[in-house]
């Protein structure tokens, strides 16, 4: 079994993938490959919105990620690092500072 590196033509993440899974994704979205956030964007897009094809749902997909400067697949691992630090107690000072909790939030 081959591994390949593929990059998602909207947000532009590489993704180490076989080619029997490039195919099958590509097939499923015009012959566009797409990781698996950008996948699950494009079919709420199809599904939400109504939207009459997938290449219109990938083509809005594709637009609203050019809106970004920063790639919002990164934004979202980031994120989830950050949400893993803090489960694990593992959050630096700094980090703290942007994303906290008020003291009298009780968790249970």
């Amino acid at each position: 079994m081959e591994i390949e590196s593929a990059r998602c033509e909207c947000c532009g993440l590489m993704e180490d993938c076989t080619q029997d899974y490039i195919t099958e994704v590509k097939s499923n979205f015009d012959n566009k490959w797409l990781c698996g956030l950008c996948s699950e964007a494009v079919r709420d897009e199809v599904s939400r919105r109504k939207m009459a094809t997938v290449d219109e749902a990938v083509r809005a997909h594709m637009s609203f990620c050019g809106k970004f400067k920063d790639n919002p697949a990164v934004l979202v691992a980031d994120g989830m690092r950050q949400m893993l630090r803090r489960r694990s107690g593992d959050l630096t000072s700094s980090a703290s500072k942007k994303v906290g909790r008020s003291n009298s939030t009780k968790l249970y």
